[in-house]
């Protein structure tokens, strides 16, 4: 395999079927725990930049001359999608001073939330995916995991101030 290739199908992940995109969603899970156990959401904020960055460019080698812009094994914007949606929690857990792991419906919600947006792509999640170029295929996922953020920001929220008070 080619780096390129590597990175877009996130090791491999890409290939995994059905519902390649929901498996690289489920990919990025461990390897975002991981960045927040070594340096909280700091460490997931840069990996969520070096990993848009680098699928830009994968995505822009892996896709030339082809007449499909996003080949279902590119799923490192899934990758980078998810962990837009779950950089609330690493926050929320930095902030508590609690295990990242004690806030596991705030996992559930960001990842489910974010495979509904990422599969819906209403509003301009849709614009960005339309543009048919590697800019939208890495920006689509970004505003899904946005939009994903917001929910479980929502939903916390919720929770904690309806509930826990």
């Amino acid at each position: 395999m080619k780096v390129t290739e590597i990175v877009a199908t996130f090791g491999g992940v890409g290939y995994m079927r059905p519902a390649s995109g929901t498996w690289g969603s489920l990919a990025a899970l461990p390897v975002a725990l991981v960045l927040h156990w070594i340096g909280g959401p700091y460490l997931l904020m840069l990996g969520i930049l070096v990993t848009f960055v680098a699928g830009v460019w994968a995505t822009r080698i892996e896709t030339a001359g082809s007449d499909n812009h996003d080949p279902s094994e590119i799923v490192i914007d899934e990758v980078a999608g998810q962990w837009v949606a779950l950089l609330p929690v690493s926050i929320g857990a930095a902030h508590a001073d609690v295990g990242v792991l004690a806030l596991w419906p705030g996992w559930v919600v960001a990842f489910l939330a974010f495979r509904a947006f990422d599969i819906l792509k209403p509003g301009p999640i849709g614009w960005a995916d339309r543009r048919d170029d590697p800019l939208g295929v890495m920006l689509d996922d970004i505003l899904a995991g946005v939009a994903a953020a917001v929910v479980v920001a929502i939903s916390a929220a919720i929770v904690h101030g309806v509930f826990m008070s």
